[in-house]
C-alpha cells in the first residue's frame, strides 16, 4: 500500500513553529526598539505633554518587549534539534546567534535610553525654572498655566483621597460582614452538635428508662421468687420437724413396749400392748443403736 504525506506532518508543524517564532521576534523587536526611541527622547520637548506615555510606562513595555524576545529566543532553541533538514538546523542556529546579539544591543540601548531620558527631564527641568523665574509674557502664562494645573492636581488629589477612604470603609464593612458571617456559620454548627448531642441524650435516656423497667420487673420477680422459695423451704421444714416428733413418739414406745416384755413374757406382753404394732418392725436389731433418720 502507498501513504500519503499529510500537510500536518511533524516536520511540517515544526517549520511552521519556526516560521511563526520568527514573526513574534520581529513584531516584538520593532516595538521594544520603538519603545526604547521613545525613551530616549522623553523630555526634549514641553508641547503635548498631556499625549505621552508616562517614563514608567514606557520602560515597563520595553521590558514586556525584552521578556517576549527572551521567549522566542528560548522557544527558538528548543525548536532547532526538531528541525528536519542539515540547512534548516545551520540557518536557525545562525538566526539564534543574530537574536542574541540583538537582545543585548536592545539592553544596552534601554539602559542608555533611560540615562538619556533622565538627563532630558534635568535639561527641561532647568528650562523649565528659568522660564518661571524669567519674565515676560510667556513666563506669566507658564506660571498661571501651571498654577491651574496645581490646582487640578490638588483637586483630583482630594478626590482620590477620598475614593480611598471610602473605598478603606467598604473593605472594612465588608470585613466586618465577613467576620459576622463566621460567627453565624460558627453559631449555627455549635447549635447543630448541641442538637446531636440531645438526640444522643435523648436516646440514652430512653435507652435507661427501658433498663430501669426491665429492672423493676426483674426485682419484683425476685422477690416473688424469694417469698414463695421462703414459703416452701418454711413448708419443708415444718414437714421434716413433724416427721421427726412422729418417729421419735413411735421409737419411744417401742422402746418401752420391749422393754416391759423382757422384764414379764415377752409374748404375753407385746400382745397386751394396746399401742398400735408397727407391720414389718425388725425386733432383732439392736434397739440401743440410735436410730437415723430416714430423711
Amino acid at each position: 500500500p502507498t501513504t500519503t504525506t499529510s500537510s500536518s506532518s511533524p516536520t511540517d508543524i515544526v517549520v511552521e513553529e519556526f516560521n511563526k517564532t520568527k514573526k513574534d521576534w520581529d513584531e516584538a523587536y520593532l516595538q521594544t526598539l520603538s519603545h526604547i526611541q521613545s525613551i530616549e527622547q522623553y523630555g526634549k520637548s514641553r508641547s503635548n505633554d498631556n499625549n505621552k506615555e508616562s517614563l514608567p510606562r514606557l520602560n515597563g513595555l520595553a521590558q514586556d518587549g525584552l521578556a517576549m524576545l527572551s521567549a522566542a529566543q528560548f522557544n527558538l532553541d528548543l525548536i532547532i534539534p526538531q528541525l528536519p533538514t542539515d540547512d534548516h538546523i545551520q540557518n536557525a542556529q545562525l538566526t539564534l546567534q543574530s537574536w542574541t546579539k540583538q537582545l543585548q544591543s536592545l539592553r544596552s540601548s534601554l539602559r542608555n535610553a533611560n540615562l538619556q531620558a533622565k538627563a532630558n527631564m534635568r535639561k527641561a527641568a532647568q528650562e523649565e525654572r528659568e522660564l518661571l523665574l524669567g519674565g515676560g509674557e510667556e513666563s506669566t502664562a507658564r506660571r498661571r498655566n501651571l498654577q491651574t494645573k496645581a490646582g487640578m492636581t490638588s483637586a483630583a488629589e482630594s478626590i482620590t483621597e477620598s475614593l480611598r477612604r471610602t473605598r478603606q470603609l467598604m473593605v472594612q464593612e465588608v470585613e466586618r460582614s465577613g467576620s459576622t458571617l463566621m460567627a453565624f456559620e460558627e453559631s449555627t454548627g455549635v447549635l447543630k452538635k448541641a442538637e446531636s448531642e440531645y438526640k444522643g441524650h435523648v436516646s440514652l435516656l430512653m435507652r435507661t428508662r427501658n433498663l430501669l423497667s426491665t429492672m423493676k420487673r426483674q426485682d419484683v420477680l425476685d422477690r416473688i421468687i424469694l417469698i414463695v422459695g421462703f414459703l416452701l423451704f418454711s413448708l419443708a421444714v415444718l414437714y421434716v420437724v413433724s416427721k421427726r416428733i412422729g418417729i421419735l413418739k413411735l421409737q419411744r414406745k417401742v422402746i418401752g413396749a420391749i422393754k416391759a416384755g423382757m422384764a414379764g413374757d415377752p409374748i404375753n406382753n407385746i400382745v397386751q400392748v394396746n399401742e398400735p404394732v408397727v407391720p414389718n418392725v425388725d425386733f432383732d436389731l439392736n434397739l440401743e443403736q440410735p436410730m437415723h433418720d430416714e430423711l
